[in-house]
Formats: structure tokens, sequence, C-alpha cells
């Protein structure tokens, strides 16, 4: 007995120590799932380990849990893990071993989204591509071939994640797991297959029996006893519910922004209007919200989808370089502690709707003993309104949803952010202006009598390529026996991109979009008297990600003229990638294999070096490329990821300028870098800049807010205070000026609060400005302050 209750204090001990979480048997009921034996509403935050590096999982995960993040959630990379069949790779950024037991040390629990196919903007939907070239394949669907592999590599995460003991039912932080991915925007394509395979992967999954439910996100029809779970960014509006009273309501992706494609703008989505659809998800007994992301990060390498950016959701409340996003993070953190403040009511208490007005609404949950939990819901966008609710007057501001955890007391409202408000900024470190810093070297243009591989048609070519490389080249060769001459070149490409060199000139460049991946390219190139070599360098910038039939999908040229003759059925030559990728030019071993020289040719297809040392301290470090125009840069041998800054948005601006360098791919001095650029990029324009918030605002107005806080970020102080106004200050903390009420202390005041302090609290009060500037009036205090 002695023994025993020493071996339980020592593993209580422990427990108490690391953090770690004990999942226990994890079930469910029609109200949510239910660990050791207890209902939980649960907060989840997408985190994928694969768009970070293994030294930022730690400081992610715990922003994520002070943000009040319950579970973190992560996709499988099946290409990522079994890049060739049978060769199978999990060690550092792949180390998915490693990154959910972070998450178990960090007193969170894991949902793994093990698909395997996934579609994230990753590279063809994170399925390996030499599935392709298997006897009979099709792709997510009752195809024997497909289901055998699938299964096979399901079963390895599975038995994985066994082995180490991570399932909840093992004790492990892992409570949910999910099998294929929005299988239903494909399923009617594939006819009666399509439903078929959906109950063969419900089926596979559940018999791998890891003692942890399944989900199928936007399913429907997800077969007992998988979970039929909502995408979107409305779910609390759109989802049509659970497809069994005996299951919970799932939210696996709550979009924070959207990924953004080359050309294409940043979509911002607003702090309050996320808090308005998880309140309302919530109150229509909503008891699982997972935000997609949390933290995107980065598309490291080639695993970004087509035309998709390297930089990914860079908007979410953790930005890709792991810096708190505000006043997305703070006002999120603010209402999980509202919602989980009266939990129990939420998942115990009789539920009821009750109309306050044309658009508005309360839902309310009762308890046995008389406590209350109410959201009052004001669907109206265009104006606040004032309601009754159980004998008390609510002013509900437009489009917002209020929060009353005993019915009485309003403790949050999605539409008033109490949050600061904080502000990125790049500052350069090093600059690289100076011509002899760099180096350079030609890719040699192949010609069609140094080729290998010939076919007399023009191949497809990520069949050609098999995803080893972006670039195919194309070559043949042809007579001219006329006079040297300009004629009409015109090659029709499903590309995404297309270069041109006859003879050995650049004579051409084209691209498609994301929403037209297919693209014309029209030149006059000059032909000399005899024979002509063409070498057609086609380019994807990264491989497609949806779409049913996907093993089907093509790219690459398709047709070829020139002086109106048709060159498509052909002999054609082909070389598969670059020499300069060949040979890894882009590492200290491979620049050796080639011979360098001084900077000085402003031509395409060039590869450059340089060197440079690490920026000090501990700030995030990024690649400023708004010199360059397409390509991929490398810094010690490891890709940083492509670059497209020529390809601008419909205002005229890039869509990706700075691209991140994980502190953990530097060393202190001496680090190499090495750009291919395609274009006509300026090397010398480069520069590498650190990255920091560097000014912090606050806001508070009567009645709703009683103070403004501020906070720097660790390490830095206020040091000055850049605006003040108590009054009736114009605009809000991305654009303001003073309005015609002002206390002419207001600086003043803050500065003797704020300055030298690394955070500071400045209450919106007559007393503290010393009397009111306009009796009557509202007011409102907004700030903002510099950090350094």
């Amino acid at each position: 007995m002695v023994r025993m209750l020493y071996w339980f204090t020592a593993i209580l001990l422990l427990w108490t120590a690391t953090g770690t979480v004990r999942g226990g048997n994890v079930t469910y009921d029609g109200r949510s799932l239910i660990i050791n034996g207890q209902h939980k509403i649960l907060f989840s935050g997408s985190i994928h380990y694969s768009r970070s590096t293994p030294d930022m999982w730690s400081s992610l995960i715990s922003k994520a849990k002070a943000g009040g993040i319950d579970v973190i959630q992560t996709y499988v990379f099946w290409n990522l893990h079994e890049p060739q069949q049978g060769q199978f790779y999990f060690s550092g950024r792949a180390d998915l071993v490693r990154f959910v037991k972070e998450i178990q040390a960090q007193g969170l629990y894991a949902c793994l989204r093990i698909g395997p196919f996934i579609e994230s903007e990753w590279t063809y939907g994170g399925l390996p591509f030499w599935l392709h070239d298997i006897p009979g394949m099709v792709y997510r669907s009752d195809n024997q071939p497909f289901k055998y592999h699938m299964k096979r590599f399901v079963s390895r995460i599975v038995n994985m994640m066994k082995s180490e003991k991570l399932y909840a039912s093992q004790g492990g932080p892992i409570i949910l797991q999910q099998i294929e991915n929005e299988y239903k925007n494909v399923e009617a394509a594939f006819h009666e297959k399509g439903p078929s395979y959906v109950r063969w992967a419900a089926s596979m999954a559940v018999n791998l029996q890891t003692g942890v439910p399944w989900v199928m996100c936007k399913q429907d029809d997800a077969p007992d006893p998988v979970i039929n779970s909502c995408n979107g960014m409305r779910c609390g509006e759109t989802f049509a519910g659970p497809n069994s009273p005996n299951k919970p309501s799932i939210w696996t992706e709550d979009w924070t922004s959207f990924y953004q494609v080359y050309g294409e703008e940043t979509y911002m989505r607003s702090a309050q209007d996320i808090a308005f659809h998880v309140a309302l998800f919530i109150a229509k007994t909503g008891s699982y919200v997972n935000y997609y992301m949390y933290h995107g990060g980065t598309n490291f390498g080639r695993t970004a989808s087509a035309f998709t950016i390297t930089s990914y959701y860079d908007q979410a409340p953790l930005d890709e370089y792991g810096l708190i996003r505000q006043p997305k993070w703070g006002h999120l953190k603010e209402l999980h502690a509202a919602i989980k403040s009266c939990s129990k009511l939420l998942l115990h208490g009789e539920h009821k709707t009750f109309s306050l007005g044309p658009l508005q609404q309360a839902y309310v949950f009762q308890g046995n003993s008389g406590q209350c939990a109410a959201f009052l819901v004001n669907n109206d966008g265009k104006q606040e309104v004032e309601v009754l609710f159980q004998s008390n007057s609510y002013k509900l501001p437009q489009k917002s949803i209020s929060i009353l955890p005993d019915c009485k007391t309003m403790t949050f409202n999605t539409a008033n952010v109490n949050a600061q408000y904080t502000t990125r900024s790049m500052k350069p470190n090093q600059k690289f202006n100076s011509v002899g810093k760099w180096e350079e070297y030609n890719e040699p243009i192949p010609e069609f009598d140094k080729t290998s591989l010939r076919a007399n048609r023009l191949l497809e070519h990520m069949s050609t390529t098999k995803d080893t490389s972006d670039y195919l080249w194309y070559t043949f060769r042809f007579q001219q026996n006329l006079p040297n001459a300009q004629s009409v070149f015109n090659a029709q490409s499903r590309g995404h991109v297309l270069h041109a060199y006859v003879n050995g000139v650049h004579a051409g460049y084209g691209h498609g979009s994301h929403q037209n991946t297919s693209f014309s390219l029209q030149t006059t190139v000059p032909l000399k008297n005899g024979t002509n070599n063409v070498a057609l360098l086609s380019a994807t910038v990264g491989l497609p990600d949806s779409g049913a039939y996907l093993e089907r999908r093509v790219a690459g040229l398709r047709r070829v003229r020139i002086q109106n003759k048709d060159f498509t059925t052909y002999m054609w030559g082909y070389q598969v990638g670059l020499l300069g990728e060949r040979l890894q030019i882009y590492t200290e071993n491979g620049s050796n294999k080639v011979k360098w020289n001084k900077f000085g040719t402003n031509r395409p297809l060039m590869w450059y070096k340089t060197l440079f040392d690490a920026p000090a301290g501990n700030d995030p470090v990024a690649l400023n490329l708004g010199s360059m125009g397409k390509g991929e840069a490398w810094v010690n041998g490891q890709s940083i990821g492509r670059y497209w800054v020529s390809f601008h948005t419909s205002k005229g601006s890039p869509s990706q300028t700075w691209y991140n360098i994980p502190r953990a791919f530097l060393k202190p001095t001496g680090n190499l870098l090495v750009l291919l650029e395609e274009e006509k990029g300026y090397p010398p324009g480069i520069t590498v800049d650190t990255v920091s918030v560097t000014k912090v605002c606050g806001y508070a107005s009567e009645p709703h807010l009683s103070a403004v806080q501020l906070s720097c970020p660790p390490k830095r102080n206020i040091s000055s205070i850049i605006f003040a106004s108590f009054g009736t200050p114009s605009g809000n903390c991305e654009s303001f000026a003073i309005g015609n009420c002002h206390s002419s202390s207001s600086k003043a005041n803050v500065e003797k609060a704020c300055i030298g302090k690394r955070s500071c609290s400045i209450p919106q009060s007559n007393h503290f400005f010393g009397g009111d500037p306009c009796p009557g009036i509202p007011k409102v205090l907004l700030v903002e302050a510099k950090c350094t």
C-alpha cells in the first residue's frame, strides 16, 4: 500500500511538473466530446509542424495556450513523409512525434487530420506524386490501388502514434482525428465509386481502433460512428448540423483569414467577425471550434500548391513569424474566457431561443437550479439596437453578440475590442548594395543534341518531372532555308510559366494565373539561315491541390507554332530540371562545382550568391526581395521558398515581398544566400531585415471599456507616445486624428504613466485627465505608443 501510494504521488508530481495531459477515454454524445467522463467545450488552433521549425514549436504552442486554446490541430503530410514509395522521413520539420509530444508537454490536446489527402494549399494536396505511376490508380475513389496505399500510410501513422502512446486512450494528448478531407466537394464526380469510398474510408479508420473519435469534414453523410464537421467562415449560419442526434456539432476549420495566391491581395478578416461567428456557433450548441490557421507559417521549398504564395495565413492570430497579431489574438482570448466562464451551463443546461426583434435573438441556457447564461445576437449589420431581455435593457452594437454568463451581466461583446492593436515593422539590418558582394552563374540553355530524353510529341510536364523539379526543358531544332528573318512564335501552355529561347537568346516570357493556368505566349523571334535551336523552359509554381481525378490533371506545353508551321508533333528533346539544381549549387559543397563570375550580367535565368551574418538578437529574420523578379531562395542549403515579386496585384504591388528566414537556418556568421532568378532581378537591392512589433495602440469608449491597456513585446519598453487623445478623437487604431473635444493634458498624462514601462494601464476617466473636456458628451480614449 505504501509503495502504491508512493508511486501514485510520484506520477501526480510528474504530471503537475510537466503539465502533461492524460486524455483517458474519449467518447461523445449529441452535446460534445466527452473526455474522462467530462463534457468539454474546446477551442482548437491549427499549427502545422511542417510550416514552422522545431525550435519554434514550443513558443507557438505556448502562445496558443495563453490565448485560450485547448487543442492543437495539424494535418499529416503524406508527400513530406513518403516522398518516394517505401522511403519514409520523420525528422526535422517532419518530426510529427516530437511535435505531438511538445503539445502534450504543454498540457494541451491534439487533433490529427491524417487525410491522407489534405488539400491545405499544399502541393498535390499532400499526395505523393509516385502514386500517379501505379497502374490503374484513381485517387480518392473506390479504387483498389489507391485504397491499398492509403490504408498502408494511415495505418503507419496510427501505429506510430500508438507505439509512442500518444492517443488519449493510452494517456496521450490525441483526442480527435480526421480521415479524408472535404470529400463532398468531389464525391459526385466519382458516381457510385464516391459513396462506397466514403464508407470504406470510415470503416478502415474506425477498424484501426485508436480509442478516440474520427471526423470527416464537409461530409454530411459521414457513416456512423464518424462525426461530420463543418469548414468555412460562418458555420454558425451554414452548418446543417450533425447527421445524427448522438453526434456533437464540430467546426474543424474557422478561417481566420484566407490563403493568398500570386497576383491577388491579402484577405483581411477582422477579429470582430471571427468572434461573432464563433459565439454564434457556440450559442447554437456547437462545442468544438478550430481556427484555421492559428499560426499559418511558411511554405518552405516547393511545398506550396499552384500559384500559392510562400507565406501562409500570415493574418492568423500568430503571424508567419510566430509573433502575436493583435487585436485578433487578444480579442479571441477574451471570447474564450467568456464562454468558458459559463461552460457548465452551456453543456448541461436546457437550450432555448427567443426573438428580441426582427434581426435579434436570445440563445438561453437554463440550469435546473435557476442558473442561466445567454447570448444576445444582433444580426443587423447597419445599426446598434436596444433590446429588452429578462426585464433589463441592453444595447447591442451592429452585427454583434453579447455574452451574459449569468443572464444579467454582459462580460463580452464581439464588436467591442478591448485588446490592443499592434503594428509589425521590418527593419533593414544588412544591405547587399555593393555589386562586389555578389557572384553569378548563368544557367546553361540546353540544345536538342545534348538531350537524352526524346519523344515525337509534347510530353506532359508533371508526368515527366515527377515533382523532382519545377522546371522542364522542351527543345527542338529545325532548318531555315531563308535569309535571316523575324518570325512569329506562338506557344500555348498550361505551364504555369514559359520562357522561350531561340539560338540561346531569351525571346519571350509568359505565365498564367491561379484562376486561369492556361495562357499563350506570342512573340517575334529572329531566325537564322540554317539550323535553329529552340529551347522552351516550362515551369510549374506548385502542383494542383484539389479537384476530382487529380491524377488526370495536365501541365506544360500543348502547342507550338513558328511561321505558321506546327511543331506540336515533332521530335523533341527533354531535360528535367536545371543544371544548378542537379549540382545543388545552393549548398556550400555544390557551389564549388561551377565557376562563379563577378556580378554584372543582367539577363534571365541567373544564379546569384553572397554571404551574410545573422542579425544580432532574437527577432525573426526576413529577406526583402522587392528588387527581384521570380525564382527561389536558399539559405545555407535550405530553401526558404519560391518568390514571385514581379507578379503584381491589381493595386500594383507584389503579393509578397518579405520571405521568412527561420533562425534555425542561420549560423552566426558566413551564411550562404543563393537565389535562382528566372527574370531580370537586381540582387544589390536585397536586404536582410529583422521583424518586430514596434507600435501598440489602445482604444476605450464609454460605456463599454474603462481603460486602455498597452503592452510591448518582451525586452521592449514604451519609448514614446505617438498619439493620445481623451475626448472625441476621430477614427480608430488604424487611422486617427484629434476631434472637436480633446483634453490638452492627454499626451503628457499618458507619457507620465507609460514611458519606460513594458506595459501600462490608462484609465478612461475625467479624474486622470484633470477634468471633463466636454461635459455631457460620451468620451473616447485613444493612445498609440512606440516600443523600443
